[in-house]
């Protein structure tokens, strides 16, 4: 690692580590207090780890880290020397301080369903800023990056949901309670909506596109009622052979039912393609240049 870490800057590797500490604080909170004491295992490693420590007593964080050493063994030879090091590095801090949380914090033995969300919300926090940082936690996220190679065009998000589907299958069985399952959904939910929120924060919305004879005037009222600008391209009709121009413009999220309505009201055989958009950088949006943290 030595190599890595000399190609950084001071301010990165403090960065980083600041990064892996908190995540691993943040895990461990949302493992000892919510998940593990309510018999919730959420997909992935962690979610394993628990299982194991309900049969076993093996304590979650070691669990995690005995987990992933074949894992990351296969990600040395396959996935390259500098993903490894930054893996083993976040993987150790989360998986000790998954444990030291388990020795001083009391559990959370409320409403189910609180301690769904806030193991889920605590933990997508954590995990969304190691993710940030261009690291990762191991785990499924290495299963599904080999899964990829051998099926390349198989969507990551898939490979992820059969790999979680599993594990919460096998608690289910477990702990013999279909409501242990259930709630385990809600925390992985809760835990993507955090990951998502940290990583792209209020920078995503919809992308809209719009045929219309009336674009041109379509587009000054976006811009003298919404503050937006928009784009026309210039497009060719399938059938009818003839030019036209296309608009597009990026909102977000609460100001598409304004743009829907200035849209209809101008036109309304206007024809729309509404996509969402993950993140959106530069004028108008965060740019592109600017630093997550």
């Amino acid at each position: 690692m030595g190599r890595i870490l000399e190609k950084m800057e001071p301010k990165q590797i403090a960065l980083d580590l600041l990064c892996d500490v908190a995540c691993g604080i943040l895990n461990g909170i949302s493992v000892a207090m919510f998940t593990a004491p309510n018999r919730i295992a959420p997909g992935g490693v962690t979610g394993i780890a628990t299982i194991i420590n309900f049969l076993f007593g093996l304590p979650i964080g070691t669990g995690a880290m005995l987990i992933n050493i074949p894992l990351l063994l296969v990600a040395y030879k396959i996935l390259g020397r500098r993903f490894t090091l930054l893996t083993l590095k976040s993987t150790f801090i989360m998986s000790l301080f998954i444990d030291l949380c388990a020795m001083f914090l009391p559990p959370y033995q409320g409403n189910l369903l609180l301690a769904a969300m806030f193991g889920g919300a605590t933990g997508g926090i954590g995990l969304g800023l190691v993710f940030m940082r261009g690291s990762t936690t191991g785990g499924t996220d290495i299963l599904c990056r080999l899964a990829k190679l051998k099926f390349p065009h198989m969507p990551f998000g898939k490979v992820l949901l059969v790999l979680d589907g599993f594990v919460i299958v096998a608690a289910a069985v477990v702990y013999q309670n279909i409501e242990s399952a259930l709630y385990a959904l809600v925390t992985i939910l809760a835990s993507s909506k955090m990951i998502d929120m940290i990583l792209y924060g209020l920078d995503k919305g919809k992308v809209v596109y719009v045929v219309s004879a009336c674009n041109r005037e379509i587009a000054k009222a976006i811009i003298e009622e919404m503050d937006r600008s928009a784009t026309l391209l210039k497009s060719v009709g399938a059938y009818s052979q003839k030019d036209q121009e296309m608009l597009m413009c990026a909102v977000r999220d609460d100001q598409y039912p304004l743009l829907k309505k200035i849209v209809l009201q101008i036109d309304k055989n206007a024809f729309m393609i509404v996509a969402d958009a993950g993140e959106i950088l530069g004028e108008g949006w965060r740019g592109i240049d600017s630093e997550k943290i």
